[in-house]
């Protein structure tokens, strides 16, 4: 067998190792949830400059999300939030909800596409801003931080993409004084984050701890702009990490995905570097022009892929980070 073979069929039967436990579920109990809830979530739509500029009204949105319960006797537990990217809810997610689950740490899935109406945004972004689903995460956190079996001192945000825009930033003190509550995250994780995308006041945090997992061969979303976010946070003392992953592509969690996908249609922005100049006014650096996804910085085309090993790091990584809090 040649080594270009052999190196696949590792790749194969990590894959087969991270995604077994949901096939044998029927055989091991431990492996199921204990308890699946679906709840309604009351948010608002809002477009990026209704976001930043705070107090809009925005278009009220019923939203579902899905609550699983690990197995045990624990009287209240900890729990992750998970926002989707721009695919919307995939049967990819299912690999988090497990492997989350057999740690002993509850997971909610909130769909911020169905209720919209909306499919994906894979091809047009401009569907529905990333900063609106912020929103969703922070009315989540409500309800969770109520719940009888949730510990509300330990509600973690997890997200992909699109939603790792809402999951790291919700950090923000500002964002969260505009659209959260009392109630805080205990952590912000972010899958493959855009961060090209610099906001009024989003090195003032709550003091959560956050972390990032990135691969450097996304041509989706680049990593270059986290690094220099992630050495600005750690320079004023933040709890922030970046893992950088080599020869991963961008959603590279998914063991339902190839080693390697085109998309052709996707919308990127991968060359692009925005900033809020005050507050609504997004410009790009480069230009000085105000933000459009019709910018000549925006690409058209990327790729997907799954990683494996990668893959396998990163779940280690969060089931311990989780744990530590």
């Amino acid at each position: 067998m040649t080594r270009c073979c052999l190196s696949r069929l590792k790749q194969v039967l990590t894959s087969l190792m991270l995604v077994l436990p949901l096939w044998s579920g029927a055989q091991n109990s431990v492996n199921l949830p204990s308890r699946i809830e679906l709840h309604p979530i009351q948010s608002t739509t809002l477009t990026g400059d209704e976001f930043l500029r705070g107090g809009q009204a925005g278009k009220p949105v019923t939203l579902a999300g899905e609550l699983r319960l690990p197995v045990g006797t624990t009287a209240k537990y900890p729990v992750v939030v998970l926002v989707h990217g721009s695919g919307g809810v995939s049967g990819s997610m299912d690999m988090w909800l497990h492997q989350l689950n057999q740690a002993g740490i509850a997971t909610f899935v909130i769909d911020t596409f169905s209720g919209r109406g909306i499919v994906s945004t894979v091809q047009d972004q401009t569907q529905l801003h990333s900063l609106a689903m912020m929103v969703d995460a922070y009315r989540a956190l409500d309800m969770l931080a109520k719940h009888p079996r949730i510990d509300a001192k330990k509600i973690s945000v997890m997200g992909f993409s699109k939603g790792a825009v809402a999951s790291v930033f919700s950090a923000s003190t500002r964002f969260k004084a505009m659209y959260g509550s009392r109630a805080q995250f205990a952590a912000h994780i972010g899958l493959y984050t855009p961060c090209n995308t610099r906001y009024l006041g989003d090195t003032q945090l709550t003091g959560a701890p956050m972390r990032f997992f990135h691969g450097t061969t996304d041509d989706y979303v680049n990593v270059a702009p986290c690094r220099s976010y992630v050495q600005t946070l750690k320079q004023q003392g933040v709890d922030v990490s970046l893992t950088e992953f080599p020869d991963t592509e961008h959603g590279y969690d998914s063991p339902l995905a190839p080693k390697r996908l085109a998309v052709p249609n996707a919308q990127s922005t991968r060359n692009c570097y925005f900033t809020e100049k005050s507050p609504a006014e997004l410009v790009n650096e480069k230009t000085g022009a105000a933000f459009s996804y019709t910018d000549a910085c925006v690409a058209v085309g990327a790729h997907v892929g799954h990683n494996p090993e990668s893959t396998a790091q990163t779940v280690k990584a969060v089931v311990e980070f989780l744990k530590s809090l």
